[in-house]
């Protein structure tokens, strides 16, 4: 199979909150997409949070492994030898442009983009804030002028990164800018299940479907680029995002619907159009699998290092059976993001087995949520309790993860003990793998040195 050029378009914040995924919103060319290509109905990240699940896609690791413990804006990063998907695919004849955001290194020449078409990227000299000039239907216009253009006898990947569905705080108030796009009347939205129905909430279910027909455009735009420039039958499209929704109980946690993210990927004559796929993925996969798509080469890291946490899922998408290897299981965790949430999880068919390293609130709310009217409106629901150190949900019997099985006490059922006992056991097996630095204790933030007021520090 010749190389694909490979295009791969994220945003932020989205979860599966688009029609082909069974949200009451209107996405038609998103769904297109879907309906063209392969839908991941079982695609979770690695963290519920920006920066470190980007990373994962970027390296094929865990952000315990690859060192990015919290946001890049907030002192933390890559570790040095990291290697990345763009640079990569360099090794291996591609030529490689990054459009719109990245949001996993303040120093974005490292990311080894051939060209970086946005005039203000992220840099320990700009603000966070920089980011929300990546608008989708800027950005898609962006790739679509160098799709256009050119000849492209090599292969290219090109990275699209769009600001939406991303809060942006005004005044202390963090929100989804109703004011900029057209959104429809709270009173009319479907609430969201794993949420009550409260008017804060469906306020900002409302603003954030306006946000999310900008997305939609923006892969329209995309795709007919690559239609008009004779390029979408030798293309790989790939549609994701880096965690769940900016909404209570889902991004910043580790329940489903924070680790949650759409999947989709269009390869016309190669990929079997509408085909859906119920297997356990990770983003963590997604990384293998482009590389292998490519034909490009795995990174070669040590044992000791914890490795490539990925596997491709080409062979399942080319049915070559005896290729592929299917997970029964995915991990997740958080460790800094505006505050302290360490914590760790396994996710399998049925069960979902958290483990939580800190004192923390029953909910955790990052503080575009918390200062949100969503977030107004479950303040007390949040932060009235402590959480248990262990969580263990039965996801056939509780798919909205409310009943923790092992509070308190723990169970009373022998059975639910032996499995709680299992996935503690093989936690502890994976962060021992991983070279989790939670085994040894809490994780200290990325400005200590700021902080700390040691014998040796000269501002006594």
């Amino acid at each position: 199979m010749t190389s694909p050029h490979i295009v791969l378009v994220h945003c932020h914040d989205l979860g599966k909150y688009v029609g082909c995924y069974g949200a009451a919103v209107d996405t038609p060319r998103i769904d297109d997409l879907a309906a063209d290509g392969v839908r991941f109905d079982r695609h979770f990240v690695t963290a519920p949070q920006c920066s470190p699940s980007r990373s994962s896609l970027l390296t094929g690791r865990h952000p315990h492994q690859n060192g990015m413990f919290g946001l890049a804006h907030a002192d933390w990063e890559l570790h040095d030898d990291e290697q990345l998907l763009p640079e990569l695919l360099a090794e291996a004849g591609y030529e490689t442009h990054l459009f719109g955001l990245q949001h996993v290194t303040e120093y974005p020449d490292r990311l080894g983009y051939d060209r970086i078409h946005t005039e203000q990227p992220l840099t320990a000299e700009t603000p966070p804030s920089i980011h929300e000039t990546a608008r989708a239907r800027t950005v898609a216009d962006e790739f679509a002028t160098m799709a256009t253009a050119g000849d492209h006898d090599d292969p290219f990947f090109a990275s699209v990164g769009f600001f939406e569905l991303h809060r942006v705080g005004e005044n202390g108030h963090f929100g989804f800018e109703s004011d900029r796009y057209e959104t429809p009347d709270p009173e009319t939205v479907d609430p969201l299940e794993f949420l009550p129905d409260r008017p804060g909430i469906r306020s900002d279910i409302a603003a954030m479907q306006g946000m999310l027909s900008a997305i939609d455009d923006g892969i329209g735009t995309v795709l007919d680029a690559l239609e008009d420039a004779g390029l979408a039958d030798d293309t790989l499209v790939v549609f994701t995002t880096e965690h769940g929704l900016a909404m209570p109980r889902a991004k910043g946690s580790c329940f489903d619907p924070g680790i949650e993210a759409t999947l989709l990927l269009r390869y016309p004559g190669v990929l079997e159009s509408g085909r859906v796929v119920d297997d356990l993925v990770s983003n963590v996969d997604v990384f293998s699998t482009l590389l292998d798509v490519a034909d490009a080469e795995l990174p070669e890291l040590e044992v000791d290092d914890g490795g490539i946490a990925g596997r491709s899922f080409a062979p399942l998408l080319l049915d070559d059976e005896d290729g592929y290897e299917p997970r029964d299981r995915v991990f997740a965790g958080m460790t800094w993001h505006d505050r302290y949430n360490p914590t760790r999880a396994i996710r399998t068919e049925r069960w979902k087995y958290v483990r939580n390293f800190w004192h923390l609130p029953a909910v955790y709310l990052t503080t575009d949520i918390y200062c949100s009217d969503a977030g107004r409106e479950v303040h007390e629901d949040c932060y009235g309790e402590q959480r248990a150190y262990e969580e263990l949900y039965d996801l056939e019997a509780d798919p909205l993860e409310q009943h923790n099985l092992v509070a308190g006490d723990g169970p009373d059922d022998p059975d639910l003990e032996r499995t709680r006992d299992r996935f503690r056991e093989e936690l502890r097996e994976w962060m021992v793998e991983t070279n989790d630095p939670l085994l040894e204790g809490p994780v200290l933030p990325g400005d200590w040195d700021a902080i700390s007021l040691s014998l040796t520090d000269g501002r006594r």
